[in-house]
Parts: C-alpha cells; sequence; structure tokens
C-alpha cells in the first residue's frame, strides 16, 4: 500500500528522476512535472499529498505556484517543501510567507529530505484533518470553510454525496479494493470540478461513504447529473466480470444463506444559499442529507434473499 502520493515539480531530469527512484522505493507513488503550469493542472485532477517544488522553473517561477495552490480553496491543504539552489534567506522567507512549510537547498542530503517529506505528510495528517485514503480534508477543515461562506455574499451550494451499498462491496471484496473506491471517488469529483465547477470550488471527506462539495458553479443539477452518471459508469470497473454483467453482488447473510445487493451507485443531496438562508452548519449538513435520501424515495433498495438451503 502506498505511503503518499508526491509531485516533484523539477526541470533538472537528473534530479527528478532520482528522486523518483528513490522515492518509489521507498513505498510512495511519485509524478514528475517539469513545468509550474504542468504541476498546477496535474494537483487539479489529483491531488498529491505533498509537492516538491523547484522555484527555478522554466515558465514560472516556485512562488508562482505556491501562490495559486495556497490561494485555491482546493489546494490550499497540501504541504510543500521549497527545492532550490538559492540559499538566501530572503528567499527562504518570502517562500515561507507564501505558505510553505519547509525549504531545503541544492546539493541536499536524501535522507534528510526523506524525513522532512514524512513530517511533512504526517504533521498536515494530523494538525489539518486529511483522509489518508482519499487526500480530501474532513473534519474541522470542512466547518471552518462553511462558516467563511456563511460570512460571504457569494452564492453557494453544498452537495452531499453518499456511495450506496459501498459496505456490501467491502464485505464481498475486502477493506483493500474499499480503499481504491475511496480513491477513485476522490479522482471523479476532482475531475467533474475541474471540468464543470469553477477554481473557488471545495471538494472534502467527512467519513468512509460520504463526500462533500461546496460549488459556486450556476449549473448545479449539470454537475449533479455528470457525477452519478460517470460514477455509475465507471465504479462498475471495480467489480468482477460475473457481477457487473448481473448487476448485482452475493452478499454472505448468516440466516437466510446469501442476498442480492445492488452494484454501488452514488446519492446526491443538495442545498445552497440561492433557496436557503442558514443560521448554523448543523443545518446544512441535515437539509443537504435530507435532499439525497429524498432522492432516493421511490426505490427499490432492499435486498433480494438467496437461500443456501
Amino acid at each position: 500500500m502506498t505511503k503518499g502520493r508526491i509531485l516533484v515539480v523539477e526541470d533538472d531530469f537528473d534530479i527528478s528522476n532520482m528522486l523518483k527512484i528513490y522515492f518509489s522505493a521507498q513505498g510512495f507513488d511519485v509524478q514528475i512535472c517539469a513545468r509550474g503550469s504542468d504541476a498546477l493542472a496535474d494537483t487539479r485532477r489529483q491531488l498529491p499529498n505533498l509537492i516538491v517544488l523547484d522555484i527555478m522553473l522554466p515558465d514560472m517561477n516556485g512562488y508562482d505556484v505556491c501562490r495559486s495552490l495556497r490561494t485555491t480553496p482546493r489546494t490550499s491543504h497540501i504541504p510543500i517543501i521549497f527545492l532550490t539552489q538559492k540559499d538566501e534567506r530572503s528567499d527562504k522567507i518570502q517562500g515561507l510567507e507564501l505558505g510553505a512549510d519547509d525549504y531545503i537547498t541544492k546539493p541536499f542530503d536524501i535522507e534528510e529530505l526523506k524525513l522532512r517529506v514524512s513530517n511533512a505528510i504526517l504533521a498536515a495528517s494530523r494538525q489539518t484533518q486529511i483522509d489518508s485514503k482519499s487526500n480530501l480534508p474532513s473534519g474541522r477543515l470542512i466547518e471552518d470553510h462553511l462558516r467563511s461562506l456563511m460570512q460571504s455574499q457569494k452564492p453557494w451550494t453544498y452537495l452531499d454525496l453518499r456511495i450506496n451499498n459501498f459496505d456490501a462491496f467491502t464485505d464481498v471484496y475486502g477493506f483493500v479494493a474499499g480503499d481504491e473506491v475511496i480513491r477513485f471517488m476522490s479522482l471523479l469529483i476532482g475531475e467533474v470540478i475541474d471540468s464543470g465547477g469553477t477554481s473557488d470550488d471545495y471538494a472534502g471527506h467527512p467519513g468512509r461513504d460520504n463526500f462533500i462539495i461546496i460549488t459556486h458553479a450556476d449549473n448545479v443539477e449539470a454537475l449533479k447529473h455528470t457525477l452519478i452518471e460517470r460514477f455509475d459508469e465507471e465504479v462498475r470497473q471495480h467489480y468482477s466480470f460475473i457481477d457487473r454483467e448481473r448487476g448485482y453482488i452475493l452478499v454472505p447473510d448468516g440466516v437466510y444463506g446469501e442476498k442480492q445487493v445492488p452494484l454501488m451507485s452514488l446519492g446526491v443531496g443538495a442545498v445552497g444559499t440561492r433557496t436557503h438562508q442558514f443560521s448554523d452548519i448543523r443545518e446544512i449538513t441535515e437539509l443537504a442529507a435530507e435532499d439525497r435520501r429524498r432522492g432516493l424515495t421511490g426505490q427499490d433498495s432492499s435486498a433480494s434473499i438467496l437461500t443456501s438451503w
């Protein structure tokens, strides 16, 4: 199991290749970008656990990359370690003022860099409540973002997302397969926001099969439709051919033998400032969850029983 995803933004091939080989051997998933613009695009598609960022890049400097990441809600929590040949005190201060978590100069000790990377990822997980599987904010971070939005005048919509039948899936396929579904969901949310949302949109992972999106997009219905349609189509890759073909899985049942449970689907509820005025965070989450549950009304969510007698 990977220790986390590291994005190395470095235009020196020898250095980036050395870092990829070393950290991959340490159990990390390592991606390389040689340009700052590519790093920003890659980060939007899939959030890394940490970014190692060179300051001197061919298209833009690392300070601008860091500034963009820190001012975008979806990426503001990602730890950043600057990697540079500059050793001036003013350069270090500038990087730290922009929100970088650490700073190391070339030539560097690879073991020291490994410790800094591991410590930064661990600190981010402990202090900012980042889910280790989805790499999305949870708990206090989501609440803080909602509180700040409640003070603003800009319209927004809160989407409550839940993966239906997720527990039954893990009962049959195991927790490792369940973790893959969580990572798939996180990636899907990022892609849908990137294509149909705005740069100020926010995604979070309150827990296990529950995700949230806070969007400023005008066409929320289109966003919901895309999420549901793509999930239904793409989640099937996590099932065996037999289960995909018949459209359900057989879950062991101690009393009745086995029961049929439909393939996973995505439930989505929404509530926003265009139709409501909120007094507290709990009101937002409860109304969105109620809207999601209302969308399931009339659907047959019960499992069929297959006796093994």
